[in-house]
């Protein structure tokens, strides 16, 4: 019901605002005038060409040079001459201009063509007004029209321009071309057009009317002041015009205003439209019975009536014709005058002059020509009584050298702008012109002197004649219609255009006034409006008296003063080049250095993070040990000096009873103890200058002690106090003072002392293994004060045990210091540390085991007691962190002396304790105390132990042999029996005292029950098919990878490729490609690779779909288990390109904003419109203004967030932030879609590469949010060692998983939603799931605080397939846990016992796990587990090794004692005296090379062995590099599958 009220309320209004209105209207776009052909002359109607395409190709290619003369030589010679010459025909300057309004209302061809083409004019050398320097290098740039996009794409079809206004006489200039315009220009009150403030004026444009807004050429000003709303775009190109266009527009008021007065009920529309009519009509008979007479000086044939047939579309050479030969009337400046005739001068910058001159209006934003309605007065009586000037071949100066310029030149040649504009349109030749007019063509040069037929050079001029006929190579063909036409006299040529294009415009108009058929007007009206004159119409706008004529004649009262020349006016603002990028260099750099600085302050912003998590990590610390140290309030407050590079820090002194000054921390911790009991005196010395803060304490052994004090005070308390302490402590103290330069100067600091013990150590080695001098270091090369200094140097107890690695309390070192200390002053000399030294690297068994009784027999009464026996075992075992109990080291000592006998007795002589290691008689001999810091050029002459397998007939061993490494001492025995080594296999024999032996080992008791005797044949290869066949293992083990990556890559490249070939040469013609080639084709080509990437990398997280297909046949083709690398291979990938693309904006945004506005309004048709100022937009506004701009520098910074958070290490220091920062991955979805959806280049595409993967992925999440919700109850949660939390929970109902794969956890007791990954430690056979989850961040440290079951509910997400669950796939698996990272295997380890206990069909014949861990207390779960494998396999199907890596990777006396106990306790109790468990232990580092080279000759029926390891990163490098290193042999492949944490 309210719809049709509306309607029925439209329908009244309009009719009651039209009912007086009884006419067809004519529309305001020309349409539908010709009933017959609607679109003849429409608004972008073709023009009608007279005559074929005159084009260099026939198409569209204008013609150019060679093939037709300089356009700017052209004009200087046709063009060029004297002005100030008056009209023949006594013709007014305002007909001229009035005949310029006339092409406006008719003609629009101004409008540049789309994409954007140029006939650039090239400027002569030495030209005086545009290359006076001669350079020659000077381009005026001349941009083509618009033309028709249907046309010029083949000969049959050359391209055809269009008219952008309508062709018909309808007052298209005055009222627009459009409806819109037209209401634009409406004031809707009284039927008026919108005026000024003065009433007089049109109202100055805001945008809403598209008014051409060039700059004005003499101020290079711009923008709407000074330009009216008019009814044609270009109808303020000069004052003149201008004025022109204001009469009309007051014409119309004042007819509307009578109008209204006369028929005060007729309504707005009523009188606007009546007014419109009658405004057209006395237009239509003004240009055609009195403007166009005048102007050619013949009448026009009389109307016979409307003519349907008659085609009245503009021509081609109308367009040419009627430009210039209007231009050649036009004068250098215009008279002033008011009604009196007083002709008035006019001001300039230049002083006062006669005229306006020409070339300084053009577009004038401050003539004071026209501010007012007098001024527009003054301008019409001044054109109405000035003479044109001559109608012939010369153009004024002001057109010729100062027509208003294109693009950033502000000056052109109208001449030469106009020659090229008729090669554009494809103009014919003179001759071909005059025969289509019945005109004789042109024979001869020479017939242009006969002045009656041809009407040529009537003034005969020779010099230009012979200089036109040169340049077309005296070719009559070749002479072109402009040059021709203007050539003529009379201009027989341009009349016979113009007339026959004015004819066909009348007679085919069907709303022309005469045409009485029409219904506009009666024959009375007709011929009242064709009575109306020009100066009637100037007279009812009040400008001039109806008595005084139009046009001046014979008696004429107001006639000109003189006929202006240019001498006489102004001199012309000379030509300016502008520069749109001038002063934008600083901003654009700037931007650029912020953009590619982004990564760096999200770096910064991270590592605040990483700081602020540091600390609230060290506070949850703290608060878990809850214990705080506090400093004594007698410890004194300084900064301790390190050195001239090393940063100060603040310690605290605390001076101790026992005459031992310490130097500790803020948190308390022992920096530092100096003792001075050896000290008869303590030397002390102050600085005398800056304020008196320094002190050096010395101390003769050691390095110095050097405090800086905040203020002299401070240092004279602690003076004070440390005299109070060393009168008590019965010390002297010796005080002197100097300059604190020479004082820092003087003190010997850490950095000093360090150099001094690596010389010390140096050549006490060299000495002991007869190094060569010159590989030691010549005592001679150094200075001597640096020669004393070492061979005097004697080191303390702590240096001691910095030297052995270990700590400076422990009892091996309080032990091994005392034997060593033979004076007993507390330091060891070079002398006695030679001594020691000289036993443990050339000593025999019997020497160092002497040595080990003489440390540990404390009373030195010549016996070791159980006691002594038992502090000495303690003291080798403390290095694991006394990883054993008081019971098992007694356990172990009892188990000892029972083996040797000795069960009976308390005591050991020397004898009986070397005795007892009559078995390790071997060990000892190859015993050494190791150094830290040896120089790598004596560790040639040290020997190690690596473990490895070998097999002999059917019986396979763990053996261990010694050989010659670079690396340090491992040892890793279970001797059974000794085998000599040959090149095949390993064959038991007997041992033998033989010295003779290269290599010698102990078999394991343990044998390993192989499947087949069949030994497969070694090659020896050289180096290179060594590398061919590690090519080869590279290939068979990641040709999944490898052809994924490759596809992938193949795909990116190839949609690289596609945009930027399809953008640089088979894209439509929008001239973007030819704006900005290189920037277009980068920047869509990498654009289109960060679609399809960002895309399909949701692919890789979908973690649900990923653990489904992965056990599909699929998994053998597409590597599932990689999806997290190649997610970080397609992030880094796409970074890449999003760099790129950004690189390649950057180039365009350069590019577009040098780049003038009418060229980017044709490649941003729908972002700019070409107003005629040619400013382009600022880079800021591409960049931080346009959608494009702002959400590509958001989506820079979120790329930058992300990714920096992303990097492994934030992502350990910060799992949160990472977290939080990766979640951003929705909003850079968000701003991709807007980024590409403003289409500025292209229809967005993103949608292509997005919806299917977004699909997936969406329901992947989905899938996962529905398990979220699920809470689930924890059973069971403990705390254990190392800082493990074990967690048992309920198992989901249908929770179905396999070993080694993965769950994502969150606990909302933690005030947080992230998830975290932890892999199942549970078996897929127990009823409830288990994890063990180690606290090494906030997360995992909070969730550990709320251990107890009734705190914790858990959030599940899971489970996820990894590459650890194919373990079952191979014959003979290893199995490699380093740290956190054995939790896979537990769960592997309890499934494979579980299922061979059933008797479950396995293709896994074998496993080896190796554990490395740095003690065995870290992981004592999982000693747990291995226990219960230990026990439930009873087909011996899992060889557990077990490798302990606190100890020193050096072969020592520690790590044989160590070993010694070991096998004691392995023997007795058949389990490790380390673990617990019958599993192998070793002491170091795991060799990989020969323990995997051990596995090819035990299993050489395997072809393929699965390693799987987890763990640190420098862990599963050495993996691969052992297994890189073996699959180059002809043997067993190592397939390598590994997870870092």
């Amino acid at each position: 019901m309210l719809c049709l009220t509306v309607v029925l309320l439209v329908t009244w209004t309009l009719g009651g605002a039209q009912q007086n209105i009884f006419w067809e209207v004519q529309r305001y776009d020309g349409w539908y005038n010709n009933l017959l052909h609607h679109g003849r002359g429409s608004v972008g109607a073709r023009l009608l060409r007279l005559l074929p395409a005159n084009y260099a190709d026939g198409v569209y290619q204008a013609l150019q040079e060679p093939h037709v003369p300089n356009a700017r030589q052209l004009s200087n010679m046709v063009a060029r001459g004297p002005s100030g010459l008056p009209s023949r025909r006594n013709t007014t300057v305002l007909a001229v201009f009035f005949g310029f309004h006339v092409l406006s209302e008719i003609l629009g061809t101004e409008k540049p063509g789309c994409p954007a083409e140029f006939l650039n004019i090239r400027i002569p050398s030495g030209d005086l007004v545009f290359d006076p320097e001669g350079t020659g290098a000077v381009v005026l740039p001349f941009q083509r029209i618009h033309w028709a996009l249907e046309t010029g794409q083949s000969p049959n079809s050359p391209r055809e321009q269009t008219n952008e206004v309508t062709g018909w006489l309808d007052g298209s200039s005055i009222y627009g071309p459009s409806h819109s315009w037209s209401d634009a220009l409406r004031s809707f009150s009284g039927g008026q057009l919108a005026a000024g403030p003065s009433g007089q004026l049109p109202k100055e444009t805001d945008g809403r009317v598209p008014m051409w807004k060039a700059l004005d050429p003499s101020t290079g000003q711009g923008g709407p002041r000074g330009i009216y709303d008019l009814g044609n775009a270009w109808g303020n190109e000069n004052r003149f015009l201008q004025a022109e266009s204001i009469a009309w527009f007051r014409y119309h008021n004042h007819l509307a205003t009578e109008l209204a007065q006369a028929r005060p009920s007729w309504s707005d529309e009523d009188i606007f439209q009546h007014t419109r009519k009658k405004v057209i009509a006395t237009f239509q008979s003004i240009v055609l019975y009195e403007w166009l007479p005048a102007l050619l000086g013949r009448a026009v044939p009389e109307y016979t009536g409307y003519q349907q047939h008659m085609d009245p579309s503009l021509s081609p050479e109308f367009v040419a014709a009627a430009e210039l030969f209007l231009a050649t009337m036009v004068p250098a400046g215009v008279y002033k005058r008011d009604l009196s005739c007083q002709f008035q001068n006019v001001s300039s910058p230049g002083g006062t002059f006669p005229a306006m001159r020409l070339c300084n209006n053009y577009w004038s934003r401050e003539s004071t020509g026209v501010q007012q309605a007098e001024d527009v007065d003054g301008l019409l009586l001044g054109m109405s009584s000035q003479i044109a000037e001559r109608e012939d071949n010369i153009l004024v100066e002001d057109l010729q050298d100062y027509w208003y310029g294109p693009l950033k030149y502000s000056r052109t040649d109208f001449m030469a702008s106009w020659l090229q504009r008729g090669r554009d349109l494809g103009l014919p030749t003179y001759n071909q012109a005059r025969e289509r007019f019945g005109l004789q063509p042109l024979q001869d040069w020479m017939d242009l002197l006969t002045p009656v037929p041809l009407g040529l050079l009537h003034w005969g001029n020779h010099t230009v004649l012979k200089n036109v006929a040169d340049l077309y190579a005296n070719n009559t063909a070749r002479l072109e219609m402009l040059p021709g036409g203007m050539l003529e006299a009379d201009s027989p040529l341009f009349s016979a255009i113009i007339l026959d294009q004015f004819v066909r415009l009348r007679d085919g108009d069907r709303f022309w006034f005469e045409n009485t058929k029409n219904g506009l007007f009666t024959e009375a009206e007709a011929r009242e409006i064709r009575n109306t004159t020009f100066r009637d119409v100037l007279a009812a706008v009040k400008v001039l008296r109806r008595s005084l004529p139009v046009s001046p004649h014979a008696g004429d009262p107001c006639p000109q003063p003189q006929q202006l020349t240019a001498e006489l006016l102004a001199n012309c603002t000379p030509m300016t080049v502008l520069d749109y990028f001038e002063g934008s260099g600083a901003g654009f750099g700037i931007i650029i250095v912020i953009l590619f600085c982004l990564p760096l302050v999200s770096l910064f912003a991270a590592w605040i993070v990483a700081i602020l998590r540091k600390r609230d990590f060290k506070k949850l610390e703290k608060k878990k040990a809850s214990v705080r140290w506090e400093v004594a309030s007698e410890a004194i407050h300084a900064m301790e000096w390190h050195g001239p590079k090393t940063d100060s820090s603040p310690v605290y002194i605390q001076l101790q009873a026992d005459k031992v000054l310490k130097v500790l921390d803020g948190r308390g911790s022992v920096l530092r103890s100096i003792s001075l009991k050896t000290h008869g005196r303590v030397e002390v010395i102050l600085s005398s200058n800056k304020g008196n803060k320094a002190l050096l304490l010395k101390s003769p052994k050691e390095y110095d002690l050097v405090l800086l004090f905040n203020e002299e005070a401070e240092r004279s308390n602690f003076m004070g106090k440390l005299r109070e302490y060393l009168r008590k402590s019965c010390l002297d103290l010796l005080v002197s003072e100097m300059k604190e330069q020479s004082l820092l100067k003087r003190a010997v600091t850490q950095e000093q002392r360090k150099q001094i013990l690596e010389t010390f150590f140096r050549h006490l080695f060299a000495q002991v293994l007869d190094i060569e001098k010159s590989d030691a270091g010549e005592l001679n090369f150094e200075s001597s004060q640096k020669a004393k200094e070492s061979l005097t140097c004697e080191l303390s107890r702590a240096e001691f045990a910095e030297a052995l690695g270990l700590k400076a309390h422990s009892m091996f070192v309080d032990s091994m210091f005392s034997l060593a200390d033979k004076d007993g002053n507390g330091y060891i000399s070079f002398r006695e540390f030679l001594d020691i030294l000289v036993v443990f690297m050339k000593g025999s068994s019997e020497e160092k085991s002497k040595v080990m009784f003489r440390m540990y027999d404390i009373d030195e009464n010549g016996f070791l007691s159980k006691e002594e026996f038992l502090r000495m075992l303690r003291s080798f075992i403390e290095i694991s962190n006394n990883c054993l109990s008081r019971e098992q080291a007694e356990q172990v000592t009892e188990s000892m002396f029972r083996a040797s006998g000795f069960q009976d007795r308390d005591e050991l002589t020397w004898e009986d304790f070397h005795y007892m290691l009559r078995d390790h008689d071997s060990e000892l001999r190859f015993t050494q105390l190791c150094i830290k810091g040896v120089p790598e050029v004596f560790k040639k002459n040290l020997h190690n132990r690596v473990s490895f397998i070998k097999k002999d007939g059917c019986h396979a061993e763990v053996v261990a042999v010694l050989q010659r490494e670079e690396d340090a001492l491992i040892w890793t025995l279970q001797p059974t029996a000794w085998i000599r080594r040959t090149p095949s296999h390993a064959l038991l024999v007997e041992p033998q005292n033989d010295a003779s032996l290269p290599v010698f080992a102990r078999a394991n008791q343990y044998q390993l029950h192989l499947y087949t005797e069949a030994q497969r044949k070694k090659y020896q290869r050289n180096k290179v098919q060594q590398k061919i066949q590690e090519f080869k293992r590279f290939i068979e083990n990641y040709r999944r990878h490898i052809v994924c990556v490759v596809l992938f890559s193949a795909i990116t490249a190839g949609l690289f490729v596609e945009r930027a070939y399809y953008y640089a040469f088979a894209s439509p013609s929008t001239g973007i490609a030819q704006t900005t080639f290189v920037g277009i084709i980068i920047s869509r080509g990498s654009a289109a690779c960060v679609s399809f990437m960002y895309s399909y990398i949701l692919l890789t997280m979908c973690r649900n779909l990923i653990t489904v297909l992965r056990e599909t046949f699929l998994n053998h083709y597409i590597p599932f288990d990689a999806a997290v690398d190649f997610h970080r291979w397609i992030a880094m990938a796409a970074l890449i390109f999003s760099v790129l693309h950004t690189a390649g904006h950057i180039v365009n945004v350069y590019i577009f904003s040098v780049t003038p506005l009418s060229v980017l309004s044709c490649l941003f048709s729908s972002v700019f419109m070409n107003d005629g100022s040619q400013l382009p937009q600022k880079y800021y506004w591409w960049v931080f203004q346009s959608i494009p701009g702002m959400t590509g520098v958001l989506l820079l910074i979120i790329l930058a967030v992300m990714y920096v958070f992303a990097t492994h290490h934030f992502r350990r220091v910060s799992f949160q932030a990472f977290w939080i920062t990766h979640h951003l991955y929705v909003l850079l979805y968000v701003l991709v879609i807007i980024h590409g959806s403003y289409a500025l280049v292209q229809q967005p595409r993103f949608h292509i590469y997005f919806i299917i993967p977004a699909l997936i992925y969406g329901a992947d999440k989905l899938l996962s949010l529905s398990r979220k919700k699920v809470e689930i109850n924890v059973v069971k949660a403990e705390l254990l060692p190392s800082g493990v939390t074990h967690l048992r929970f309920q198992r989901p109902q249908d929770f179905d998983y396999k070993s080694g794969q993965w769950v994502r956890i969150a606990c909302m007791a933690l005030g947080t939603t992230e998830y975290h990954p932890f892999t199942l430690t549970s078996a897929p056979h127990e009823d409830t799931l288990s994890l063990h989850i180690r606290a090494v961040g906030p997360w995992t440290t909070r969730l550990r605080e709320l251990y107890a079951p009734e705190s914790l509910a858990l959030y599940l997400d899971g489970p996820f397939g990894e590459g650890h669950q194919e373990w079952h796939k191979f014959e003979v698996s290893v199995l490699v846990g380093g740290g956190i990272g054995v939790t896979p295997f537990a769960s592997i380890l309890k499934d494979l016992v579980f299922k061979s206990s059933i008797n479950s069909k396995l293709m896994c014949k074998k496993i080896y796990f190796i554990w490395v861990t740095r003690t065995q207390r870290q992981f004592e779960w999982l000693a747990d587990i291995i226990r219960e494998v230990e026990e439930a396999d009873k087909n011996e199907l899992v060889s557990v090794h077990i490798y302990i890596t606190q100890l020193a990777e050096k072969f020592d006396l520690r790590t044989t004692m160590l070993y010694i106990c070991e096998r004691h306790f392995q023997k007795v109790l058949n389990k490790s005296l380390f673990t617990g468990l019958r599993s192998i232990t070793h002491f170091g580092r795991p060799p990989f090379v020969p323990f995997f080279d051990s596995l090819q000759e035990v299993h050489p029926e395997v072809h393929k062995i699965g390693v799987f390891s987890c763990g640190p990163p420098g862990m599963t490098k050495s993996v691969e590099k052992a297994c890189q290193q073996l699959n180059k042999k002809d043997q067993a492949y190592f397939a390598h599958h590994y997870e870092n944490f």
